[in-house]
């Protein structure tokens, strides 16, 4: 398989498009068979492409890819657990927190909500635990 980049002579769109071989695409193209998808134009060429190589800082990229997408999964993995294990209190968890924690409002469950980068702090300054999770949103790829 080989991959070109495609580019259309009347309205400058270029595409990437791929070929068993060269000689399918010259086949191809002999038989006016490209139509370019913005503009419908059979006025289409083959334009310069830079070949993908492998090297060092590559691979490097593909063990951060890597990482990354094992740390958003795990992050994943616990949003699900504290959405299955705990109760959702929106934008007023610095309240309920507060009122868990000096009314001694008991709660069968723990809390999860928002609160702003302050009233973590504030929280965290009166002596009521917390923990800021990043949170990945589940229609993200």
């Amino acid at each position: 398989m080989i991959k070109y980049r495609l580019l259309c002579n009347s309205c400058s769109n270029d595409f990437d498009s791929w070929f068993a071989t060269s000689k399918e695409y010259e086949k191809l193209k002999k038989l006016n068979l490209f139509s370019c998808p913005v503009c419908n134009s059979e006025n289409i060429e083959k334009s310069l492409m830079a070949p993908s190589i492998i090297n060092k800082k590559n691979r490097k990229n593909d063990l951060n890819l890597k990482k990354y997408k094992e740390i958003k999964n795990k992050l994943k993995e616990y949003k699900k657990f504290i959405k299955n294990n705990f109760e959702y209190v929106g934008d007023n968890f610095a309240y309920e927190a507060r009122s868990i924690h000096y009314k001694n409002k008991k709660k069968e469950k723990g809390i999860y909500g928002k609160a702003s980068a302050d009233e973590v702090k504030e929280l965290l300054e009166e002596g009521i635990e917390t923990e800021v999770i990043p949170w990945v949103n589940d229609n993200e790829n």
